[in-house]
């Protein structure tokens, strides 16, 4: 059975970072691309950075790029998201997000979207004076 966990959101004033961690298991977490992603009150989800399974690869949205950081420990089947320099439209649950099929793709234009078939349960960040 297929299980992510995320962890780590908080309320944090703006300007503060915060540290997400997802922990994966059911299935073998190395050989998948895996996003963070997250869904704002009254939104739809988005996705925010992205991560490949072997090479360190990454991709982020412009909204977040330089602030966010993705990276994975394939050891530990964990993924992690440090975030900088929060902002007020940085208020949402945030979600870890399996790709849709496993494989070696090196590249962004190669990767597999995220499968909302396999996500956890979402952990809020909420960024508020």
């Amino acid at each position: 059975e297929v299980e992510l966990v995320e962890s780590g959101g908080d309320l944090v004033q703006p300007g503060g970072s915060l540290r997400l961690s997802c922990s994966a298991s059911g299935f073998a977490f190395d050989t998948y691309w895996m996003y963070w992603a997250r869904q704002a009150s009254g939104k739809g989800l988005e996705w925010v950075a992205a991560i490949n399974n072997f090479d360190g690869t990454t991709q982020y949205v412009d909204s977040v790029k330089s602030r966010f950081t993705i990276s994975r420990d394939n050891a530990k089947a964990t993924m992690y998201l440090q975030m900088d320099n929060l902002k007020p439209e940085d208020t949402a649950v945030y979600y870890c997000i399996r790709a849709a099929r496993s494989g070696y793709d090196s590249s962004w234009t190669s990767a597999p979207r995220p499968d909302r078939n396999y996500w956890g349960q979402g952990t809020q960040v909420t960024v508020s004076s």
